[in-house]
This record gives structure tokens, sequence and C-alpha cells, in this order.
């Protein structure tokens, strides 16, 4: 079982032919299967529109790679009818509100899944606590663009029992307090039989002072040095993050204006319409910045790339 992470961003290798086909961007799912249907694909032709590689014809996926047999596997925008509803539908999962029929929300769906043969085995949701739980997809009814409705609240009931076994605990850390007093009727008697002995211990009392002034000195010196080192470790491992997210947007940001430069001036193939109802473009007409501003507001830049002759 892999998350939806450990698939995208790893290479598509032909163990026959030797070579690379492309990276992996994205996955296309089956929203009304519960299953990813095909890996999306990006390569040195990506200006030509998007490639996908279904999920049956995966060989395997590792920590460095996807396998595949050939090139053959890859499907071109032309040959790829069977996943236009799956395209036009644009489910995600990932970004979802989690929400039982009951009307109760259990958060976002954070991360997805993936098992054999590319079924969707369970979902990561985020509660507004920022507290993470999985829910199976047997308790999942639908996939949908903007829900995932969850059929059972049985892992929300588990979640809410658990901090109860403290509440029990807290009684017995009082039970020792009730044998206090039993303690203090002995010491009524000790100052009786005990007062010529008095000044004994008040020798043994010289004796023990130079060992408290010992531990007074160490303590300043272990707790003022560690105290800056982790300070520090923590700023240098914040850096590479921010780093690395600049990188990641940068790229995508390059991905967007290629492909808005590729489908300018381009016809559409066929009317594309918003899950609201807005007209992106009709049949035949041209891709204009107009028609791209739309197709980003309603979500739907993806299709459209997908969408021009």
């Amino acid at each position: 079982m892999k998350k939806s992470v450990e698939i995208i961003g790893l290479p598509v290798i032909s163990i026959t032919e030797g070579r690379e086909l492309g990276m992996s961007k994205g996955l296309l799912v089956d929203a009304k299967n519960g299953a990813i249907a095909a890996i999306i694909i990006e390569d040195e032709d990506w200006y030509r529109g998007v490639k996908l590689l279904p999920y049956s014809s995966v060989v395997a996926i590792g920590s460095d790679a996807v396998t595949v047999v050939n090139s053959e596997t890859i499907l071109t925008l032309e040959n790829a009818g069977d996943y236009e509803t799956m395209m036009d539908e644009n489910v995600k999962v990932i970004g979802t509100k989690a929400i039982t029929k009951t009307g109760t929300i259990q958060g976002n769906v954070v991360e997805i899944y993936v098992g054999d043969g590319g079924k969707i085995e369970k979902v990561e949701i985020e509660a507004a606590d920022g507290s993470l739980s999985e829910i199976t997809s047997d308790q999942i009814s639908i996939f949908g663009k903007q829900v995932t409705i969850i059929d059972s609240e049985k892992k929300t009931d588990e979640l809410s029992a658990a901090p109860a076994p403290a509440a029990e605990e807290a009684p017995v850390v009082e039970e020792p307090a009730v044998e206090e007093p039993v303690a203090e009727e002995p010491a009524e008697e000790a100052p009786v039989e005990e007062a010529q002995p008095e000044e004994e211990p008040a020798v043994e009392e010289t004796v023990e002072e130079p060992v408290v002034e010992e531990p007074a000195e160490e303590a300043p010196v272990e707790e003022a040095q560690p105290e800056e080192e982790p300070e520090a470790e923590e700023v240098k491992e914040e850096e590479p993050v921010a780093a690395h997210d600049s990188m990641h947007q940068a790229a995508n940001n390059t991905t967007i204006d290629r492909q808005r430069k590729f489908i300018l001036g381009k016809t559409a193939r066929r009317t594309l319409t918003s899950p609201t109802g807005v007209v992106i473009v009709n049949e035949g007409d041209p891709i204009t910045e107009e028609v791209i501003q739309r197709a980003q507001l309603s979500n739907m830049f993806v299709p459209l790339t997908l969408n021009v002759q």
C-alpha cells in the first residue's frame, strides 16, 4: 500500500527499453469505483498535452521509480477516450471535506492510501484540532469533487472515548493522602524519649553542610549551555524546507506558463462546462486569455489543456 506522495514525483521507467518515459505528476481518480484509474505523466513533449499511464499497466511502484513494460503503455490524449469522463470530473479526493451522512464534519482529507490494482484502501483525515485519523474505504460511500461522504461514525466514537481512562486514574493518586495523618502520630512520642541525645544530631549537621554546597555550583554550569544548542538546530532545519517550497512553487508556475503558451490560439475540440454550469469554451472557439482565466477560476485548467486541437 502506497501513499499518494510516495507515487507522485517518481520517474517512469521502461524495463524493456531501458529509458525514462516521463515523470508522474498526479493521479486520475475513478470516483465511482473508489480507485486510481491512471497516473498522469509529464515528459519532454509536455506541450503536446497530458499523457496517461493506466494503473493496470504498472509493473511496480518502488521507492525510486514507477516501472512499466514499455513505452506503448503510455496513452496520449487522442487515444485516452475511456478516461475522458474522469478527466472532466477532475475528482482529487485530497482536499475534500469528510462528512458523515448524519451531517457531522470529521475534517479534511489530507492523504489517500493506494493498494493493489489501484484501489483506494483508506484515507487520512485531519480534524479541526489538528489530530489525524484514518477511515477505511468500506466506510466511504461517495468520493465527491468537494465532499467525501462517510457511512459510519464509529471511528469518531472510538477517538472520543479514548481519554476516559485518564479520569479513572485521578482517585488513585488521592489515596496516599489519607495515610499522611497516620505518620504524624509517632512524631509526638519522639520528643519525649529522645530529649537528651539532641546534642548528637548537631554534630552531624555540621558534617552535612559542605555536601549541600557542591550540587549548587554544578547546577548553573549544566543548565546554561544546553539551552542554546536546540535553537540553532531548529533554525538550520527550517531553512531547507523554505527553500524546497520555493523551488517547488517556481517549477509549478513554469509548467503552467508553458501550457498557457501552448494552448493559446488553438481551438476547442468540444464545449467545456464547469461543475457549476459556467461555459468555459464552446466547440470550435479559439483559446484566448479570457478563456484560460475562466478555466483557472473554475479549477478547469487541466481539462482545458486536454480539449484543444
